[in-house]
């Protein structure tokens, strides 16, 4: 029979309590939210469970969902895609909001419509992109959301590829979007980093015959160091939004802020947000990648034990000014049954402080361990039976 089994782990850190306060900070954004992925701490949040249009930051998706295609093989980058003119018709021109300046008929790569969609937020490259992928756009949207539940974004969904109004079929919200970002920052770092940083593209001509230029609108990008992502978003609707991604000495946050009135406030506060991030907490190391935490129990398996190793280099987020005094715990339900295989989720790390809510992060297994046969069930049951 399965049984919940909790091991804790440093008991000698816990002789004093942490004596700090969490940092203070009042955000302008009616929606604020602020994660720090090395621990899965969350920093600040305000309002992240509440329903908004998305904007442009849902173009996050878009993007996201060619990124794991591309990365398993099922798109690659140098496929063509045709503009055809009912998209062009309804997305050029100032009604058609931000745009890549496609032209109708025009054959554009894939690789070049994610600079639109990333660093331009071109409406036109989200629905050529989701054509060319689905065959309509709908059928995109349907992949779009399918990828929602993937990820476990229960209060999101979409109805465009480009975060258009659409009389609020499209919503999600702030913790969404830091999951959202989380899962492309994580899941393809390679195409992340290739399109989310650039600072400008040039795609299109005008009238006169010269190259259109157009700069990220970013507005922590060249402002908060380690900056590389990710997206902006604003209607009338929605206000001003940013979902915003840097990483400092191996600490990366994640940051949405919403609802803003102006977009010189959004770049007022999303710097702001993003230097109070870095600069009122730290990072304190548990575990480098590879190390072994804990062993668990193992059922019906080859071994009777699996090591549970960190997949990433492990710390806890503190206030700045707070001792280093925490406690720590292995959770995981065992025994675990096999077969399991290395590098599969299989328990948690959690984390506690008095000033922030568990900090909880993945035990991944350090080896494979196979189904056992009858003899090895056998035997495995006598050691167990005779200690």
């Amino acid at each position: 029979m399965n049984k919940s089994v909790a091991v804790l782990l440093f008991a000698g850190l816990l002789t004093q309590p942490l004596t700090a306060a969490a940092p203070p900070y009042s955000s302008e954004a009616p929606i604020a939210y602020m994660k720090d992925l090395s621990s899965g701490a969350v920093l600040y949040n305000k309002g992240g469970d509440t329903r908004i249009p998305p904007a442009s930051m849902a173009k996050m998706m878009t993007a996201h969902v060619a990124f794991r295609l591309i990365q398993r093989g099922e798109l690659k980058l140098d496929t063509m895609f045709t503009v055809r003119p009912e998209t062009w018709r309804q997305w050029h021109g100032p009604q058609a909001g931000s745009t890549m300046f496609l032209s109708a008929g025009e054959q554009v790569s894939v690789e070049n419509l994610l600079h639109g969609i990333v660093t331009l937020s071109g409406n036109d490259a989200c629905v050529v992109l989701a054509e060319g992928i689905a065959g309509t756009e709908q059928a995109f949207v349907a992949q779009m959301n399918e990828e929602a539940k993937r990820l476990g974004l229960k209060n999101s969904h979409f109805g465009t590829s480009n975060g258009w109004p659409d009389e609020g079929v499209t919503y999600v919200t702030a913790e969404d979007l830091a999951s959202l970002a989380q899962a492309t920052i994580e899941e393809t770092p390679d195409l992340y980093k290739r399109f989310y940083a650039a600072r400008s593209f040039t795609w299109g001509k005008t009238m006169g015959g010269a190259d259109i230029s157009q700069g990220n609108r970013n507005p922590i990008l060249g402002k908060i160091a380690g900056a590389d992502g990710l997206k902006t978003g604003h209607t009338q609707e929605a206000g001003y939004g940013f979902t915003g991604s840097a990483e400092q000495d191996g600490r990366r946050l994640v940051m949405v802020v919403a609802g803003l009135t102006s977009f010189n406030g959004r770049i007022g506060e999303s710097v702001r947000f993003m230097d109070w991030g870095f600069k009122a907490w730290k990072a304190q190391p548990l575990f480098k990648k590879g190390a072994v935490v804990e062993t668990a129990e193992v059922q019906l398996g080859s071994a009777t034990t699996v090591p549970l190793v960190a997949p990433h280099n492990m710390a806890v987020t503190l206030p700045r000014t707070a001792s280093s005094n925490i406690k720590v715990k292995v959770v995981y339900t065992g025994p675990i049954k096999a077969p399991i295989a290395k590098g599969q989720q299989i328990a948690q790390l959690i984390v506690q402080t008095p000033d922030t809510p568990p900090q909880v992060m993945p035990l991944v297994a350090g080896e494979d361990v196979a189904e056992a046969g009858l003899f090895g069930r056998i035997w495995n049951g006598m050691k167990s039976l005779f200690g």
